[in-house]
């Protein structure tokens, strides 16, 4: 399985935070943006780690980390 990196996992992990504020609140051009320019940086990151390689396990296995690992100051 692919390993992402710590910065990957934090990209990942802004994208969805994001994505969770964008849906809980009624639709706007306005408050999609962030998650529009979070969920882009992190494909970027994905398609620049995964260095010619398939991205699939790359980018899932950074949303798996991102899901179920809590973040180091809480």
């Amino acid at each position: 399985m692919a390993k992402p990196s710590d910065e990957l996992i934090e990209l990942a992990r802004a994208s969805l935070a994001a994505q969770e504020q964008a849906l809980s609140e009624p639709y706007t051009e306005d408050r999609w943006e962030p998650w529009r320019e979070a969920a882009a940086a992190f494909q970027a990151a994905v398609t620049a780690e995964a260095g010619g390689q398939g991205r699939y396990e790359l980018e899932m296995a950074a949303k798996a980390a991102a899901l179920h690992q809590q973040p180091e100051d809480s």
